[in-house]
């Protein structure tokens, strides 16, 4: 009779068993313009994410006014003329990443799908990356194009030389179990 309470408070206490979710830990987004006149790039560190590896739900916010430019009159221009980020002060994701196995360690490709949110604007993505389980921790790496007219960055006619039209966009995050 006890072995069989135990099989069942086993099993019961195996099914209600949360799903194995992770926040990140160590976060780092680049963007960088290749425009003719002058490159751009900026780096934050200061996103913060949430992935779950049972389900593949991933989401990710990251605050506009923390990108850090070479150059302090870059940083303003970026957040008073583009991003408008006293407006639209966070771009975030929610999605789904699939193609990576759990049980599997070491570097696996991976498709993120989902909504990006930049500048107030939603678009439907996919993105390609790695995922990569390391003794039971998870780093994820994208790097993809991101057009600014599609989430309606505006960049003048006076300028149009100085910023690209697509940005190149790396994602690196280092998640840790909850």
């Amino acid at each position: 009779m006890n072995r069989m309470f135990l099989v069942f408070a086993f099993l019961a206490f195996a099914i209600n068993l949360p799903a194995q979710k992770f926040s990140a830990e160590k976060t780092y987004i680049k963007f960088f313009s290749d425009a003719t006149i002058e490159d751009i790039a900026a780096e934050n560190t200061k996103a913060s994410s949430i992935f779950n590896q049972e389900t593949g739900d991933v989401v990710f916010s990251v605050p506009i006014k923390e990108f850090e430019f070479d150059k302090s009159l870059m940083k303003e221009h970026f957040n008073e003329k583009y991003m408008e980020s006293e407006q639209y002060p966070k771009a975030t994701f929610q999605g789904k990443i699939s193609g990576y196995q759990t049980s599997t360690s070491g570097e696996q490709k991976a498709t993120a799908a989902g909504k990006l949110t930049i500048h107030g604007v939603t678009q439907d993505v996919q993105i390609p990356g790695t995922m990569e389980n390391i003794k039971g921790a998870w780093k994820m790496k994208a790097k993809f194009m991101v057009k600014l007219v599609d989430y309606k960055i505006k960049i003048p006619q006076l300028l149009w030389k100085n910023i690209a039209e697509e940005v190149e966009v790396t994602v690196e995050f280092n998640y840790k179990s909850l």
